[in-house]
Formats: C-alpha cells, sequence, structure tokens
C-alpha cells in the first residue's frame, strides 16, 4: 500500500492509512478517508471526530483495543473533500482484503461514503441509517460519521438511537458466542 498509485491522491498523501485497533476483533468500523490530523500521525479517527467516535464505541462497550477503524480510501484527498467514486474504487481492494484479513461479523459503516462503497452506490444515509443490513452472515451496520454531528448536532440524537440497535444487536451476538462456546479440556 505504502507504493499504491492507482489515484492521484498518492501524490499528496504523507503516510497511507490502513487503519488502527484489534485485527482480531469481529466488529470493524468504516469511514471514509483519513482527515488531516491522521494524515500526519497514520492513527484512524484522532481529532475531534475520534473523540466522538471513542465516545460511542464506549457507548457500545468497546475501545480501540477490542474493535478495528478503517476508512474506504486509504489517502488523505486534499482539504478532506469527499473521495471520488473513482479514488473509492482504487482502495476497495485494499479493504476487501482488510476484510479477509478479519472476518468480521458487524461493520459499523460511518457516513454516506462508506455505506455507498459497501452496501449499495445508491444507498441513502438519511433514509437508511439505523436499519441493518445483512450480507453473507455479515452485519453491516449504517450511521452518520462522526464527523457529520460535529458540523450538524442535529445528528447526534440519531446517531445514538442508532448505536442503541448496534447495541442491542451485539449484545445479542455476544450471547450467541457464549452460548456455542464448548472450552477445550
Amino acid at each position: 500500500m505504502r507504493e499504491c498509485r492507482r489515484c492521484p491522491l498518492f501524490s499528496t498523501r504523507k503516510i497511507p492509512l490502513l487503519g488502527s485497533g484489534n485485527i482480531h476483533s469481529k466488529i470493524m468500523f468504516v469511514g471514509e478517508a483519513p482527515g488531516e490530523k491522521e494524515d500526519e500521525s497514520g492513527v484512524a479517527f484522532v481529532g475531534p471526530a475520534g473523540k466522538v467516535l471513542d465516545e460511542e464505541m464506549a457507548f457500545l462497550g468497546l475501545n480501540r483495543d477490542n474493535a478495528y477503524l478503517c476508512n474506504v480510501i486509504k489517502c488523505r484527498p486534499p482539504y478532506n473533500r469527499t473521495p471520488s467514486r473513482s479514488e473509492q474504487e482504487a482502495c476497495l481492494p485494499f479493504l476487501r482484503w482488510q476484510f479477509l484479513l478479519m472476518r468480521p461479523r458487524m461493520m459499523i459503516l460511518l457516513g454516506s461514503v462508506a455505506s455507498k462503497a459497501i452496501i449499495d452506490p445508491h444507498f441513502s444515509i438519511m433514509a437508511a441509517h439505523g436499519k441493518i443490513v445483512e450480507r453473507k452472515g455479515v452485519l453491516m451496520c449504517p450511521t452518520f460519521h462522526p464527523s457529520a454531528i460535529l458540523r450538524d448536532p442535529t445528528k447526534k440524537d440519531v446517531a445514538w438511537r442508532d448505536l442503541a440497535t448496534f447495541k442491542e444487536t451485539i449484545d445479542k451476538e455476544k450471547l450467541r458466542e457464549i452460548r456455542f462456546f464448548v472450552p477445550t479440556p
């Protein structure tokens, strides 16, 4: 990935950002693209949006040690603009590789770009946030991106209701895993 030149974003990035957190987790958070702070640090979701995400993760009983954080786009678009469809297509093989490596049971999709890239190019975050989609045994949970909540605080209550739905699902999955766990002698 450090040598990637699939799209023009390679020329302005400082650090390509694969992701951060626990690669063995069954829960993957997928955002849009690295911002300025992420491009400088090489760590996913730092800065104000990262603080919002940390609060959301804590509500879900998660943290950066037991979840994995990544983005659809691995290089920062200039001025934090929305990545073009061709830039997304160039990065999707990396995201697919991450998915195959992790095999998550649940993907929490943060915002429109992640939801469109993973669920459907015509997906509307405004119409379908909080509705869980299952594909091939993977639960996909779209909600607002933390930076959207910072830009429009009226989305905060809606995002927290989405998270409450996801929390119920996470809790059910934990119970299912415990029920089917058979200790080895």
